[in-house]
């Protein structure tokens, strides 16, 4: 029983390991492959995704961001009562260093990583991506490239939004609670954030997006047979999106605060 166990555990980190270098190459070959960016059909192929991934979220993280703003605010004016300034820098602080990265990535996870999943592993089954080969068109340089660009564009775009709304909502249901004027707050607020919290911001939206269209587009990309298997991709694809996602937050946090 215990041979049968160690043979199980083997198996599955050999797996675990399989899948870490995979994901790693995919990043590296979608690094090499920068240069098709030239080419107009790749660009627009990009431009597509900009809209589907960017575009079409504003609607959705707005809603999120005004809601977040609301009840972290409220939550923290019934911690510190009527100080002004505590209470601007904990909210900018858990907006800007946490909160908006994260739940944006969780936002473009449930919106364009099933989605990416989906559409390349119905690809897979239907012999498209084989076809593009057969045409020596790259499906990296076609299909995969554009989608990681698109998302980490988006995904640094839609942190920075999410954060301006976070914040407003904030400021203003301070300004109407505590009976103070709202332009002092503004004010304050540039005063207190600093580079750094922009550049953890920055770094961890640049990171999710890249993690979440990496790990979408391998499992999309994986060998599969049978329509059947798509919607496994998909379930694949968003879990292990969101563990990266969490993983690499708590690597940036210990190593940048």
């Amino acid at each position: 029983m215990s041979t049968l166990t160690q043979t199980s555990s083997r198996r599955q980190s050999g797996r675990f390991f399989r899948h870490i270098a995979g994901h790693f190459r995919l990043a590296w070959e979608v690094f090499c492959r920068l240069p098709a960016l030239a080419r107009w059909p790749v660009r627009q192929v990009l431009l597509k995704q900009l809209y589907f991934s960017g575009t079409e979220s504003i609607v959705t993280i707005s809603v999120v961001g005004f809601v977040v703003g609301l009840i972290v605010i409220t939550q923290i004016n019934n911690l510190v009562g009527r100080n002004e300034l505590l209470t601007i820098k904990i909210m900018i602080w858990t907006i800007v260093r946490e909160l908006g990265p994260l739940l944006t990535a969780i936002v473009i996870i449930g919106r364009s990583s099933s989605a990416f999943a989906s559409e390349l592993s119905t690809m897979q089954v239907n012999g498209e991506i084989k076809s593009l080969r057969r045409m020596l068109i790259s499906p990296i340089s076609y299909l995969i490239l554009p989608r990681v660009l698109a998302m980490t564009l988006a995904s640094i775009v839609l942190t920075f939004y999410f954060q301006v709304v976070a914040i407003s909502t904030g400021l203003v249901v301070t300004a109407l609670r505590m009976d103070i004027a709202l332009s002092s707050q503004i004010i304050n607020s540039f005063e207190i954030i600093g580079f750094s919290d922009i550049a953890a911001s920055l770094l961890k939206s640049v990171v999710f997006g890249m993690l979440v269209a990496v790990v979408s587009c391998y499992h999309g990309l994986r060998r599969k047979s049978a329509m059947t298997e798509v919607p496994q991709a998909v379930s694949q694809a968003v879990i292990r999106s969101l563990m990266a996602v969490f993983v690499g937050d708590g690597i940036i946090t210990v190593l940048v605060f």
